[in-house]
């Protein structure tokens, strides 16, 4: 895959940058501003090489037509003060507006396009709205992996289109992610929660023949301990996809993969923040509470499986982070993978939209945190990224 220096010569080229700014807003401005400043590198790189940098990003879901409220101008707003340099936004993402806008970029500058979700051809794909903005640019760079596993106009089209190149963020998504599926260093853990196994089947179907050690958590772990034979009372609970929870740990069993499931829980008969909460053993769960977070047991085999790991994958939380109490063997679990990484005996990368919101204090001091979403999730399933698989081509 080439990168920006494979592009050579860049003074005065019309760069298409393709970056996922679509971020959060509150009362009309950017509220996290992570998806920014993690492009902030490749913007500055472009600019220091005397390019004319031209940004284009999606925002919300218009559906194919402009709407003001999904404008990009207080991204544009945002993007030109973290980088203390006037980001001119253009009335649309082609066409004469764009062409006008473009022409009167100087060498160094940047120009943000309005949002690509305006025109129904970005999500579509079409070749006619692929030739338009391939018009607008001279070279094309790919900074968003998180929009990688759609095969819009912008995120796939243009790379057939241009000379392309991935960006310093997609570069180093991808690294990260190499290293801890596709040639980690062993043993390597991977740790699954989230609500649902139907969810996530692809996801465990792919990791138990990667990694050695699989520790479920959340409320995916209840049906896996239901196929078990252990009451989980009233917690959630996929009843009807017990079956399958069965073949997955015959698989693991199979493939060599250690399932690592609850060994205690804490139980509580109401979901809500500060609710009264006990810790008991699975043979002692109450048909009238529920699994909210796996137990100090729990905690210490996930750790111990930790100390001997070289590699570690996370994606989901333990128990329902967002109502403390139930939060803290997500936060434990974090403190002890923030150890070992610190120490250098680890490589611990997470992500997913809940991994990230509960890691939300974690998330500098891991190796990789990646905002990606349905692209990383789509990545751990072993599937092909159409963006990235443009750019491998290409």
């Amino acid at each position: 895959m080439k990168t920006i220096g494979d592009l050579g010569d860049l003074q005065g080229k019309r760069v298409l940058l393709r970056a996922d700014f679509n971020v959060p807003l509150r009362g009309g401005a950017v509220a996290d501003a992570t998806r920014i400043e993690r492009s902030l590198p490749t913007v500055r790189r472009l600019q220091e090489a005397g390019a004319k940098v031209v940004v284009m990003s999606h925002f919300g879901r218009p559906k194919g037509k402009a709407n003001p409220e999904m404008s990009l101008k207080p991204v544009a707003e945002a993007l030109s003060g973290l980088l203390g340099a006037p980001v001119t936004l253009a009335e649309d993402c082609i066409g004469s507006a764009a062409e006008t806008a473009i022409a009167a970029l100087a060498p160094g500058g940047v120009l943000m396009l309005e949002n690509l979700r305006f025109h129904a051809g970005e999500e579509k794909n079409e070749p006619d709205f692929v030739a338009a903005l391939a018009s607008l640019g001279d070279l094309y760079v790919n900074d968003a992996f998180s929009t990688a596993h759609r095969a819009h106009a912008s995120t796939e089209g243009l790379a057939h289109r241009l000379p392309a190149a991935a960006g310093f963020s997609m570069q180093e998504e991808i690294e990260h992610l190499s290293r801890a599926l596709e040639a980690p260093a062993r043993p390597v853990v991977a740790i699954v929660g989230g609500a649902k196994i139907s969810t996530k089947l692809e996801l465990l179907g792919n990791l138990i023949e990667k990694v050695d050690v699989l520790a479920i958590g959340g409320g995916m772990a209840n049906t896996f301990l239901h196929a078990r034979g252990i009451e989980v009372g009233a917690s959630l609970c996929e009843r009807n996809l017990a079956e399958t929870a069965a073949k997955i740990d015959k698989a693991s069993a199979d493939a060599g993969c250690r399932i690592l499931l609850p060994e205690d829980a804490v139980v509580a008969a109401r979901l809500e923040a500060g609710a009264p909460a006990a810790t008991v053993a699975l043979d002692a769960i109450p048909a009238d509470k529920m699994i909210l977070d796996v137990g100090p047991k729990t905690i210490d085999a996930i750790e111990a499986a930790l100390s001997e790991a070289k590699t570690l994958v996370w994606n989901g939380p333990l128990g329902a982070f967002e109502f403390p109490p139930f939060d803290r063997a997500t936060m434990a679990t974090a403190a002890a993978a923030i150890a070992l990484t610190d120490s250098g005996s680890l490589l611990s990368v997470a992500g997913g939209g809940d991994t990230v919101a509960a890691l939300a204090g974690a998330a500098g001091r891991l190796s990789y945190v990646s905002t990606a979403g349905g692209a990383f999730l789509e990545w751990l399933e072993g599937k092909s990224l159409p963006g990235v698989a443009a750019l491998m081509t290409h």
